[in-house]
């Protein structure tokens, strides 16, 4: 497969997975808010935790297929939380308590900035050095070996032409 064919399927599979991180966050998010009398921080909070496990799991095996270490993949994406999580949470609190527009838009506009930065952050930086080194990767670069043919089986069908 060619590289840039590559890449854009694997910005759309992190797409995928991170909408249903999305509707994890979204819906733990409502859960939290109709059913709780919690401010919208802590709200806030525990649907992006919830969902950073979620995509953080399936996109490591999946998207990005990468056989690196775990606790120090994950370590790596709580900083990058460290920075958008007090941000992310100081301006869903500005904008939702402060100019008072409604706490689902707000939630929403973190959602998209979070998929934009994320991407880029694990593709580059946590992922960036061991992109297709797990289990399932090296099974389908063994399959498209196979389907390619390797250089003594193009050699022998050149010899018997």
């Amino acid at each position: 497969m060619k590289k840039p064919n590559k890449e854009f399927w694997r910005a759309i599979k992190f797409g995928l997975f991170s909408i249903s991180a999305g509707l994890i966050e979204i819906l733990s998010f409502t859960l939290l808010t109709e059913l709780t009398p919690l401010p919208y921080a802590p709200r806030y909070i525990i649907a992006l935790v919830l969902s950073v496990l979620w995509n953080f799991t399936l996109n490591r095996q999946f998207t990005f297929k990468s056989a690196n270490n775990v606790p120090i993949a994950m370590l790596k994406v709580a900083l990058y939380y460290v920075v958008f999580t007090p941000l992310s949470t100081w301006l869903g609190d500005y904008l939702s308590g402060v100019l008072g527009w409604n706490e689902y838009l707000v939630t929403a506009l973190n959602m998209i900035i979070n998929f934009v930065t994320e991407f880029l952050y694990q593709r580059f930086f946590v992922f960036g050095k061991s992109l297709d080194t797990n289990a399932l990767a090296r099974k389908q670069q063994e399959k498209e070996a196979q389907e390619e043919g390797s250089p003594e089986d193009i050699q022998e069908e050149k010899a018997e032409n």
